[in-house]
């Protein structure tokens, strides 16, 4: 038997959640040569979840799915909000499998447990295992989560992101072929005869100096070097952002949107081993402490870690999805590849705004095949012999084998 694995993508809006998701999955069976053995949809909270996810195994005939709650959507063709989005794979030379895990807010190792203990880190005749981790996106252990995942499943890749919900930041959900959870962590395992390839890239950089993170709880960060968090922040953009946006940090006011902007265009850049930066965003800040005091997070931020206040023009945040493609590529050696799930961060949407299609088409340049993805509140990008995985405006690429 020829050993083929085909990748279709579709994307499609529509006034019902069956009429968008059957739409969508037509148009991904085109490059099928039959039903698909594995789906992963991302949808927009404007559809009822349950009507999509069964027309999806309904139309596709994929026995098993994985998909969430997004807040934007794309594929190689299209970026579009507000849509059904999927990806499907034909494969006579890959095994897939899917789990969930309850109640991440309150008990997140209890919850990966139920997930990982149901999934496979070894598939006799199938030497490359790669995992999909979609999860609760409002809780803020994102990092948490995806660590928890990729110890207890042997150290296995991860890719993935943080479910979204159109930021509204009301309710994410996250899917499996059997059931829709909240405060859930959805997983895949996939097992392939020939390797993946998993990728990440941001085009952020230093602005300052580093802080060490004196005090935190959570997500929140009370003090940098003992001082203030929000006052350091404010401190280090103050010249940037008057030179750059023309904006007077001192006159930015709680309820006023330069303040969301400043909070995304300058992040943090968490200092790692290699000499590298996980961007982190302070984001929530503005909804829930505005310019009071403390930096709110999308991820827990222990005391003790080393931050410096990070920046990216436009064209890096284009840049950095191209550069990510390439990776990819290079990874996969001298295979060849099927298609690509992309997970790429809200925040990137929010910078580059109407020119999103943009990083969207580097990606796909360089990649070279079709892709699907959405975006997160928050991406995951782990592989072996790393430590931390979890990251915010950057893009993370899972590349499937052909």
């Amino acid at each position: 038997m020829v050993q083929i694995t085909n990748f279709g993508s579709g994307l499609a809006r529509a006034d019902t959640g069956r009429e968008a998701a059957e739409t969508a999955v037509r148009s991904a069976l085109e490059t099928l040569d039959g039903d698909a053995d594995f789906a992963a949809v991302f949808c927009s909270p404007k559809y009822d979840y349950d009507e999509v996810v069964e027309t999806v195994k309904e139309v596709s005939g994929a026995p098993t799915l994985i998909g969430c709650s997004s807040a934007g959507e794309y594929t190689e063709k299209d970026v579009e909000d507000e849509t059904v989005t999927v990806a499907l794979i034909e494969s006579n030379d890959m095994q897939f499998f899917t789990a969930m895990g309850h109640g991440i807010g309150e008990d997140l190792m209890g919850a990966v447990k139920e997930a990982t203990d149901a999934l496979p880190t070894e598939v006799d005749g199938y030497p490359h295992v790669v995992g999909i981790n979609l999860h609760e996106g409002l809780a803020g252990k994102g990092e948490e989560v995806a660590m928890a995942a990729h110890q207890a499943m042997d150290n296995i890749p991860f890719s993935g992101g943080s479910a979204g919900d159109d930021m509204r930041f009301e309710e994410t959900r996250v899917f499996t072929e059997d059931e829709i959870a909240t405060d859930a962590v959805a997983l895949a395992v996939l097992a392939s005869k020939k390797p993946f390839a998993l990728s990440v890239d941001h085009g952020h950089s230093p602005i300052s100096p580093p802080f060490e993170v004196t005090k935190s709880e959570g997500s929140t960060v009370y003090e940098l070097d003992g001082r203030p968090a929000y006052e350091v922040w404010a401190e280090q953009i103050r010249r940037d952002a008057a030179a750059r946006y023309d904006i007077d940090i001192d006159e930015v006011g709680d309820d006023d949107e330069d303040l969301g902007f400043l909070l995304t265009r300058y992040e943090f850049g968490l200092e790692t081993d290699s000499g590298n930066y996980k961007v982190r965003w302070p984001g929530p800040t503005a909804a829930t402490h505005g310019t009071s005091g403390p930096l709110e997070f999308a991820c827990g931020i222990p005391e003790g870690i080393v931050f410096r206040v990070v920046h990216a023009t436009n064209q890096d945040e284009i840049d950095s999805p191209r550069k990510a493609g390439l990776e990819a590529r290079e990874r996969m050696g001298d295979h060849e590849a099927a298609g690509a799930l992309m997970f790429d961060c809200v925040c990137h949407k929010a910078i580059l705004e109407d020119d999103f299609h943009k990083a969207v088409e580097a990606a796909h340049d360089a990649l070279g095949v079709p892709l699907a993805g959405f975006e997160t509140y928050g991406e995951v990008c782990l592989r072996e012999g790393e430590l931390s995985g979890f990251h915010n405006t950057t893009t993370s690429i899972l590349l499937i084998p052909k």
